[in-house]
């Protein structure tokens, strides 16, 4: 068990190292299931286009809101944005830097899944064979035009009997692959050069801003987590106090049933100044209605 609340505390104590470790997790896991997914196009002129958009768009909705949820920084992020303003002023600079910081690391797996899925052509081959002019290819010049229709949507089915040794099936599927290469691999570059100048560009800007924002993003971070410790610590004596009233009051029926309390005088002390004088349940919820809505301000002189 020490050992679990040691890994517990770690985890605690390094969230911006967690979270860049679950971001990689997340995205080798996009990785990994778009390797492992059977990919099988319905070949259907009027499914083909929603099955491949949403094989490419629907797993990164998904991965993108797996990051909000995994990422501790969301919740500390949107109770910051929504809690009143009592004592302690909300500073936007931080609130905007905890935002940028959540939706990058939350944007990397969907981007890698939508990157990967272009690179490889079959989402794009399959949603777009529909769409492209056949008179660019010569197999479908005798066809009319339901069955031109009906020919483009079997392009990503090249097992099928009518399509197998098709030449304009094939030309058609390059044609698309070229397309989704090209836009897979502009996309990767966009993103390379966008991450390169914010990185290069970042010092230009005013930079003890950024630090400000940053520490103060921390110390909400760290300073929501040592108010559930210290929450966790006080509900722990506050129930320990309780059971040791209620069978305080029981002291004349265990004495019936020769049943020994032992009772520790030092140890009630200690936790009666750890509990602040709270007695009852009123003074607890009075306590966190008061922490909640009249925050201190950040001033301990």
């Amino acid at each position: 068990m020490d050992r679990f609340r040691m890994i517990f505390q770690y985890f605690q104590s390094n969230s911006e190292s967690v979270m860049n470790g679950i971001c990689g997790l997340l995205t080798l896991a996009s990785v990994k299931m778009y390797t492992c997914f059977d990919f099988s196009c319905p070949c259907l002129p009027w499914y083909n286009m929603a099955y491949g958009l949403g094989i490419m768009f629907v797993p990164p909705v998904a991965l993108f809101l797996c990051g909000l949820i995994l990422n501790r920084q969301s919740f500390v992020m949107l109770e910051e944005w929504r809690r009143p303003q009592g004592r302690r002023k909300k500073d936007l600079a931080v609130i905007r830097y905890m935002c940028s910081s959540i939706m990058q690391r939350a944007m990397v797996a969907p981007l890698v899944w939508i990157v990967v899925t272009l690179l490889d052509g079959k989402c794009l081959i399959c949603a777009f064979s529909g769409s492209v002019d056949p008179e660019n290819f010569v197999g479908f010049a005798n066809a009319s035009a339901v069955q031109v229709q009906q020919l483009l949507a079997k392009v990503p089915c090249k097992d099928d009997e009518l399509m197998r040794n098709n030449t304009s099936r094939k030309a058609v599927s390059r044609y698309l692959r070229c397309w989704s290469q090209a836009l897979g691999w502009s996309i990767l570059l966009i993103l390379i050069i966008a991450a390169f100048l914010a990185r290069w560009l970042r010092p230009c800007f005013n930079q003890a801003t950024l630090l400000q924002a940053r520490h103060w993003s921390n110390y909400i971070d760290i300073e929501q987590k040592i108010f559930e410790e210290t929450c966790c610590e006080h509900s722990r004596l506050f129930a320990h106090k309780c059971i040791l009233h209620f069978f305080e009051s029981m002291r004349q029926e265990i004495k019936l049933h020769s049943f020994s309390l032992s009772r520790e005088g030092e140890g009630a002390e200690g936790e009666e100044d750890l509990l602040w004088g709270i007695t009852d349940q009123d003074q607890v919820n009075k306590l966190l209605k008061a922490w909640y809505y009249e925050k201190p301000a950040l001033d301990v002189s």
